[in-house]
């Protein structure tokens, strides 16, 4: 999933050094909204980008919820559909933003098509990120999720409003001062100046490029329908109509839990605990590093998942290597400056620290 956000920045660095080529040939001056929006806009895509880090999971795979694993919005399998018009609205965004309606006929045409059919998806986006039913998965509550991923398709769907709004207007404008000598050429100047003209080839040619479009992506491997099952082969979301199987059982504190298993003259164990049904071995430090779990996961869930995520990534590779009494001195020792640091949390967030560090895992 790491992979997948930096192609996500890598994508807005290049595409907006592009923009920034562009608008230096164009020489266009821009406006401090038009800034603001840009600047949003982009902003919202990283927010998005980092959503999807923790929201990677297809339907049909078990997440572990307290690691932070989430199931994403959108099918993994019929994502290239959804990619395709991502990359077509934002070439064409671009296109009719930099130059308007000095675009020749048919291209101009095509951006006004891929324009309304970003935006239509970008309508479908924000149906299906607006609801995130986490109940199934037993630790999250509320609609987590949402605020990832609702920021970008509405400002998307704004832009696409604005830029075909522009066009339109700016149709109108030319039509009703283009003047002909011919009488006749004089009415149909008119008839198009009032029905707008390139947006309204654009609605013409909708349906037929839409066609074009499903079997470009056909021979690419898409179904013919990935626009529906983008959404709907998905699970906890608005538009899911998948189940994902059982949540597995958290693996819990990796390096506390090892380091616990040291020479008990060293490492200090207290008694027995158990951990969603299994034994283990519990002593102070890993009571500690469990409260401050706590504490951390009530003050800010975000920043707690994204920990979470980190020391899952790395912790469990560490921990699986730990095999032997010695190993798991050094790593009790290790720990013992950051079991100081989780105390100091707990003694200052707590009214009564050690009754909370006390019954961790009993």
């Amino acid at each position: 999933m790491g992979f997948i956000f930096l192609f996500i920045i890598l994508l807005l660095v290049g595409f907006i050094y592009l923009l920034r080529t562009i608008l230096k040939k164009q020489q266009k001056k821009i406006s401090v909204i038009t800034y603001a929006i840009i600047i949003a806009y982009v902003i919202s895509l990283c927010i998005a980008g980092i959503g999807l880090m923790f929201h990677s999971s297809q339907y049909n795979q078990a997440v572990d919820p307290v690691d932070a694993d989430c199931y994403t919005p959108f099918s993994g399998k019929h994502a290239l559909s959804l990619f395709f018009y991502f990359v077509a609205f934002h070439i064409s965004a671009v296109a009719i933003w930099v130059k308007g309606r000095k675009i020749p006929p048919i291209p101009l045409v095509l951006a006004l098509i891929m324009l309304m059919i970003g935006s239509v998806i970008s309508v479908f986006v924000i149906y299906q990120v607006s609801h995130h039913d986490t109940s199934t998965l037993n630790i999250y509550v509320g609609n987590d999720g949402t605020l990832y991923f609702i920021f970008a398709p509405l400002l998307s769907l704004f832009i696409g409003i604005s830029l075909i709004r522009g066009i339109i207007i700016e149709e109108r404008k030319n039509a009703m001062t283009r003047t002909y000598a011919n009488t006749a050429l004089n009415k149909i100047n008119s008839l198009l100046s009032s029905r707008l003209d390139f947006p309204l080839w654009a609605l013409i040619f909708l349906i037929p490029i839409l066609l074009l479009s499903t079997i470009i992506l056909i021979l690419l491997g898409q179904d013919s329908n990935s626009l529906m099952k983008v959404f709907t082969e998905t699970t906890t979301w608005a538009f899911s109509q998948k189940m994902h199987p059982p949540i597995l059982d958290h693996q819990g504190h990796y390096l506390c839990t090892v380091a616990a298993k040291g020479n008990p003259a060293i490492v200090k164990p207290l008694r027995l605990g158990k951990r969603h049904g299994n034994i283990i071995i519990v002593n102070r430090q890993l009571q500690v590093a469990n409260a401050f779990e706590q504490i951390l996961s009530d003050l800010s869930p975000a920043i707690h998942r994204c920990v979470r995520y980190c020391y899952d990534k790395y912790g469990f590779n560490i921990s699986i290597r730990i095999n032997s009494v010695k190993a798991s001195n050094v790593t009790y020792i290790v720990m013992k400056p950051l079991e100081y640091m989780f105390i100091f949390f707990l003694y200052t967030f707590y009214v009564e620290p050690e009754k909370k560090i006390s019954k961790q895992y009993a």
